[in-house]
Parts: C-alpha cells; structure tokens; sequence
C-alpha cells in the first residue's frame, strides 16, 4: 500500500505542476495580445471625430495671432509618448528649456553668409566679397530673428506670384528703380509683380513665347532651368506654366531683396553668384540656362564661366542668351555702347562656346540659343574640343567650394555618336519617377533600381501620414518646402500633388551624394553644409522636412545652431517635420520650447515598436515690434 500511495502523490505532483505552467503561458499569451492590441489601437487612423478635438498650436495668448488664422493644426494620431518608462529619457519643459531672446530688428534681414559687412573685408575681383562668407564661431549669433512689423502671412499660389504684402519686405527701391521695366509696383499695402524684367518690360509670358518658337518648352524635354541674375524671378515665375522648374540666383547686391521678393511670390529662388567658385549643383542638372542682360562678363577669365554653364548643362541642353551684345547691330543705340566694343564682345562668346564645342542654334531679334551636345565623340575626333582643354579632375559633381577651372568636364564615355552621355532621360512627367540613369548605370553606389522603388513607395506612406497629421498640407498653406536631407528626392517625389515646390538639399559631406539623382528625375536642389547658414532670407520656407539630419550632424556641429538656422529661414507659423532617434528628437524638442516653437512628438507611422519617431513642430507669430511692446 505504500509503494502505491508514493506513487500516486508523485503523479499528483506532475499534474499540477503542468497545470500551473499551462495558467503561466495562458496567461502571459493573453498579456501579449491586450498589449497589441492595445498599440494597435493607437496607432489606427484617427476618425473624423477625433479631428474634431484637434491642438492648434503656436497660439499663445501673451503673443499676437496673424492676420489671417493660418497656424498649422496638428491631429495627434496617438496620446503622448511614455518617455520615463519606455525611453529612460524625459522631455524638458518649456519653463526649463533655454529660452532665446529676439535679436535686435537690425539683423530682421540678416544673411549670414552673405553679410555686407563681413563680405567687404574680402577681395572685389571676380566678386570674391559677395561670394559665401560665413561667421566664425564666435560670430554666431544665439537669438532668434525678428519679422518685421505688421508681418503678414504671405498669400495663397497662385495669387502669391501676383502680390506680396508691403509689410513683409519693406523696400520700395526697385519699384523706383526698375519702374520702366515692370519688375514691381506698389499699390498701397501691397506689391504688384507685372511680370516684367529688363529684357521683358512687356512681360515675362510673351518672352517666353517668343523663346519657345526656338525650342521645345512644352513637350516635357526641358524640365529643370537655372537662371543666372534672376532679378525678382519673374522668368521662373512664368514656366511653372509650362511645368518647367527654375532655379533662380542672384547675388545680395544694391537691387535690394530682388530673392527674397522671388521667394516671396512662391518662386525657387537662391543667393548666388557666378564668382570664383563653382556654383552649388551637380554636373549635367540642366536642361537650360538663361541668362537676361545678367550681366556676367561670359567672355572673360578664358571663358571660366561658360565653362561652368557647359558643367551644370545636361548633354543636349540650352544656353538661351538675351540683351547686349546680341544682335547690336540692330540695337546698339539704346545700349550706350559703342558698335565695335559690342561687335567685339559677341565674337569673345562666341568664340568660346565654338571651344566648348557648343552648336549655334538661331540668333533671332535679342534672342541667342546655343546647344550642348549630346557626347564629345565628334568634338573631339573633329579637334573642336581640344584635349588640352579638358579638365582632369575626377569628380564634376563636386561643388561645394570648389574653385572654378577654364576646362570643359569630360561627358561620360558613349560606344556611339548617338548616345547620350549619362543616358537618356525621360521627359517629364515621367521621368519623376523613372530610374534615372546615375541610378541603371550604377553610377550611385549602393543604390539600385529596387531600392529606388522601394523609396518611392515609402515616401508616399510617409506623406499620405503627414497629410492625416497636420491639415493644412492639402489647402495651398505651404508653398516654398525645404527637405533638408533630400536623399533620393522620394520626399519630393511624393508631394508632386499638391501646389508645392520642393527645395531639395545634399548635404555636402555626405558620403552618398545624390543630388545628381534628383536632377534627373526633374527636381532641383543643392549642396549645403549645415554647420553653415543657407544661402537664403529670413523667413523663405513655409515647411522644412529634417529626416535623420540631426543623426548626420550631432558629432559635427552644435545642432543649437542648426535649429536657430531653421527658425531664421522659417515664416512665422511655419511647421518642421523632424524624423529621427528619440533621444535626439527629446533634446531638439527641448531647444525648440526655447525658439517659441509649439512641438509634439508623435510615433513613427507603423507603430511604436519602431524606434524612429516623428517630431512636428510649428513656429509662432510673432514680430519684433510685439517683442519690443512686451519687454
């Protein structure tokens, strides 16, 4: 009887014990499914009701609201983040952030790169003294700019390339100066942009009509344009028409603000130069160049700077040239110059362009085109292009800084006279989202045409998310768009259907350099390096897009500075879109509460198990006079 008792006890035990692992397992699986279901919960599209509670932000009641009640509103897709359990991290308050004061009103229009002041210690030949000269560190300044007074909202494309509030840019000069040539009027608080320029007081439509008789610009083949001596980029402004895409510069001269107006109307525009440096765009970006009575001496320092246009210009691209010398025999008495130093001038450029091997298209009226061929096969067999001439270097793209050299940049080898060097593009609009051929020839390390699809179709989940999280972004509230780290221009790509234009930025120490890409698939942009100011007014962009920048920049820079940079080019009521590391995100978000941003961070948008979070952010109203009212 007592072997069998034993027994039985020892069989009573494993019963039970399998009984308590089985409660154990039920009921951890059953932990497991409340907690995702939970996540899932929400992280779901909110319903129209939840957008009904939404935040606006950027409204504190100590400071003055805008005209016109256009502050981005922001529907939170989930509660906030748990930070102390979850991250081991803890958001800073407002009431302890670093609170930056406003700079004096003097610095309202402040450039850093391209101060007046600091830009006179340098040398005037080949206007070195207006090229980018950026603060030392001890120069950088820790306040935050101030709008004007009265800083309004600017209006609504397309009525912005039309009007501009006088508020806003406070200058009357080149109403004056340029009365006659129709650049800008004003009419009481307003301006008026005509549409004119100095080579088109008629307007800019009837002169681009007079140029498309000489070249396709509505066929979809010319889709990116650079214009050299932009003025108030009225040329741009008016092949957005014709789906072209112009990136406007001009330098910070005595036409006062002449890009900040063009950013103003909604119009791509930069402060640059054709100085001593290579401008700040990859090789073969262009499908034209133009250049209105710009007044770039093109005939000097051995052709240096058609030879930088030859550089930028795609294989089969054009250089539309207009006003003096071209056709002086016609016109020479209303320039004020003499036939022969005009005769003379002419010939120098086309001297010049016959070395870069270029073909004369057609000189008609004061209009001049040349074009760019399509591969150096027959320039070279034929010793039109001298091999003397053509440069050694072994990276064209490469800008940043970068001096300029009187040498023609070698097209890509072709196994026929018929082949584009590079390869072929699409026209537009196809060619948004055509693998570009930097990309099919393997030419952008790393990068195949899977992965390029793969972006795509990833930047358009992460947009249609942005659309549910802030509302404005379908309505017209933004206009000019800054991605900051633009990568392969997926960002870019993705917005394509709202009335936007993207400013798509490389970082120039980047190891991957794609901005080659994003000119191929017909966007523009540039290099830049952020530890540095951008060469731009206060107050141009309407959103700026930052992903994975401050990962790129924490070790480089104080990214302080980064931000200061980005609440001086932002409007007032703007909104940043940070996607990074929580970590970072917690410590920008705690520089921000001190900028007089209004910032949440939210989940990433599959869920909170991904460790990348999103950061939006809105700058408030507020101006220097309010400022000044309140101290």
């Amino acid at each position: 009887m007592a072997k069998e008792y034993s027994g039985s006890a020892k069989h009573h035990h494993r019963l039970e014990a399998k009984n308590r692992l089985t409660w154990i397992l039920g009921v951890s699986f059953l932990c497991i499914l409340f907690y995702v279901l939970g996540a899932w919960q929400r992280t779901s599209t909110p319903t129209t009701s939840q957008f009904d509670a939404y935040t606006r932000v950027g409204c504190d009641s100590n400071l003055t609201a805008s005209d016109n009640g256009n502050a981005a509103v922001v529907h939170p897709s989930s509660t906030n983040l748990d930070f102390a359990s979850h991250h081991q991290v803890v958001p800073h308050s407002s009431k302890t952030a670093t609170q930056f004061p406003p700079c004096d009103m003097s610095f309202s229009e402040y450039t850093p790169c391209q101060d007046k002041a600091r830009g006179r210690k340098f040398d005037r030949n080949m206007l070195k003294y207006r090229e980018r000269h950026c603060p030392t560190k001890k120069e950088l300044l820790r306040c935050l700019i101030p709008a004007p007074p009265h800083y309004k909202t600017p209006f609504k494309w397309p009525k912005s390339r039309d009007y501009a509030w006088y508020s806003n840019i406070p200058h009357r000069e080149l109403s004056i100066e340029k009365a006659i040539q129709n650049w800008i009027q004003v009419e009481g608080d307003l301006f008026r942009f005509p549409g004119g320029g100095t080579m088109f007081p008629r307007g800019a439509d009837a002169y681009i009509d007079s140029i498309s008789k000489l070249i396709p610009l509505t066929d979809g083949t010319i889709r990116t344009a650079v214009d050299t001596g932009c003025g108030v980029a009225s040329f741009g402004a008016y092949l957005l028409n014709r789906n072209i895409l112009t990136m406007s510069f001009a330098p910070r001269d005595t036409h006062e603000a002449q890009v900040q107006f063009a950013l103003e109307r909604g119009v791509p525009a930069m402060i640059g130069i054709m100085g001593s440096q290579r401008l700040p765009y990859p090789a073969r970006a262009f499908d034209l160049a133009h250049c209105s009575r710009c007044l770039i001496p093109w005939q000097k320092y051995d052709g240096l700077y058609l030879a930088e246009v030859d550089r930028i210009l795609r294989p089969g691209g054009y250089w539309v040239l207009s006003g003096p010398p071209i056709h002086w025999k016609k016109f020479w008495r209303g320039w004020e110059r003499t036939q022969e130093d005009l005769k003379q001038e002419q010939d120098a450029i086309e001297a010049v362009a016959k070395r870069l091997c270029w073909k004369k298209v057609i000189e008609k009226n004061d209009l001049l085109v040349w074009q760019k061929p399509i591969n150096h096969i027959e320039c070279i067999e034929s010793k039109v292009l001298k091999t003397r001439r053509i440069c050694k270097s072994d990276d064209p793209d490469t800008a940043w800084y970068r001096n300029l050299e009187a040498c023609v940049i070698p097209l890509p080898e072709v196994s026929s006279s018929d082949d584009v060097a590079g390869g072929a593009i699409e026209k537009w609009p196809e060619r948004a989202y055509a693998v570009p051929p930097r990309i099919s020839r393997g030419s952008t390390p790393g990068i195949t045409a899977a992965k390029f699809k793969e972006d795509n179709e990833l930047w358009k989940e992460r947009v249609a998310h942005y659309k549910r999280i802030i509302s404005p972004l379908p309505t017209g509230r933004y206009r000019n768009i800054m991605d900051m780290n633009a990568h392969l221009g997926g960002f870019a790509a993705a917005m394509l259907n709202y009335p936007v234009w993207v400013m798509n930025v490389v970082p120039a120490n980047t190891d991957h350099n794609t901005l080659g890409v994003i000119f191929e698939r017909g966007f523009i942009g540039t290099y830049q390096d952020w530890c540095e100011a951008f060469s731009t007014y206060p107050r141009t962009y309407d959103l700026i897009h930052a992903s994975g920048l401050f990962t790129m920049y924490q070790d480089r820079c104080d990214i302080t500075y980064i931000l200061l940079e980005m609440d001086r080019i932002l409007r007032p009521e703007g909104t940043v879109i940070f996607r990074d590391t929580v970590e970072l995100l917690v410590k920008i978000k705690s520089i921000a509460d001190g900028m007089r941003w209004k910032s949440q961070i939210m989940d990433h948008e599959s869920g909170p198990f991904n460790p990348e979070k999103i950061l939006v952010a809105v700058k408030t109203y507020w101006t220097g006079e309010a400022t000044q009212k309140q101290s």
